[in-house]
């Protein structure tokens, strides 16, 4: 209290009188030694700050702990960074609410039946769409993700939502990975995925079209999931004026942040490249 009136303005003597302290024993606590713990949390709450402004300020107490024991081989347990974090007001972005279960007729064409995780690269792709509007209009994005690492592995961004979008994302997916002939593509039941154009080229590549039961955003979780968290860390951070100023955003976001600097909760707090380093040099970069 006496350093805030002090900084304000007004006198030692006067403030100490007035608080009923001696000037000598406010001088004496105000000069005396930083306690060894007082000084290692304040310079545990500098590289919480540095990590969370690292992560574009969407990190939360888990992912900011992983970085410092990770990354920086900092000995610290998760509980203390959540306390200082909330001490020093610095906090992740919130994540996305609880969405009712929904029931579905499975249908025949569903190879995957919310059976995600894969133990090798290219084995099961998901794929979805998502809208977001600018001032000139809507931006669409279609993303392949490789449930393996959770890295997206071709995305398209166009102002139509038709069958070129998902074509295209589908192609820079297969010039990236040249998945070997098995695999699954696993998409919903939209007109774009289940065109002509979209399927066919899926088995030109030697791979399986898969589609989950209408109505039911748990069939396709994993690609919800990445959405959700483009969604909250992205693009509902601002208002964007133009299309182009979107797309190169998500294009930053996809390639730059998301794919080689997240650390991801599903892959044991590590990037999606990552961990495809961790599997084998064999994956392309």
């Amino acid at each position: 209290m006496i350093d805030v009136l002090v900084d304000a303005g007004h006198p030692v003597k006067v403030c100490c009188r007035l608080l009923g302290v001696s000037s000598p024993g406010y001088y004496r606590y105000k000069h005396r030694p930083i306690a060894p713990r007082t000084m290692r949390r304040e310079w545990l709450t500098g590289l919480i700050r540095e990590v969370h402004t690292a992560s574009r300020q969407t990190y939360g107490s888990r992912r900011v702990h992983a970085e410092l024991t990770q990354a920086m081989g900092v000995q610290v347990s998760e509980r203390l960074v959540a306390v200082l974090m909330s001490l020093a007001g610095i906090a992740g972005l919130p994540g996305p609410g609880k969405v009712k279960r929904l029931s579905g007729v499975s249908t025949a064409d569903d190879l995957v039946h919310r059976k995600f995780h894969r133990l090798s690269p290219n084995e099961l792709w998901v794929t979805d769409i998502t809208e977001h509007p600018t001032r000139e209009g809507k931006v669409y994005c279609c993303a392949v993700m490789d449930t393996f690492s959770r890295r997206i592995v071709g995305w398209s961004i166009d102002t139509a939502q038709d069958s070129n979008l998902v074509v295209n994302a589908l192609d820079m997916a297969l010039k990236n990975r040249n998945p070997p002939a098995g695999g699954i593509v696993h998409a919903d039941h939209g007109v774009q995925f289940t065109s002509w154009a979209f399927t066919n080229k899926i088995r030109a590549a030697g791979l399986m079209p898969s589609f989950g039961t209408i109505g039911d955003g748990y069939d396709n979780a994993m690609m919800e999931s990445f959405w959700s968290s483009m969604q909250i860390e992205l693009l509902n951070r601002k208002k964007w004026r133009t299309r182009i100023e979107l797309a190169n955003a998500i294009f930053d976001y996809i390639e730059i942040f998301y794919n080689r600097q997240r650390r991801h909760s599903g892959i044991s707090y590590v990037s999606p490249v990552e961990h495809e380093l961790r599997y084998g040099a064999s994956v392309p970069a």
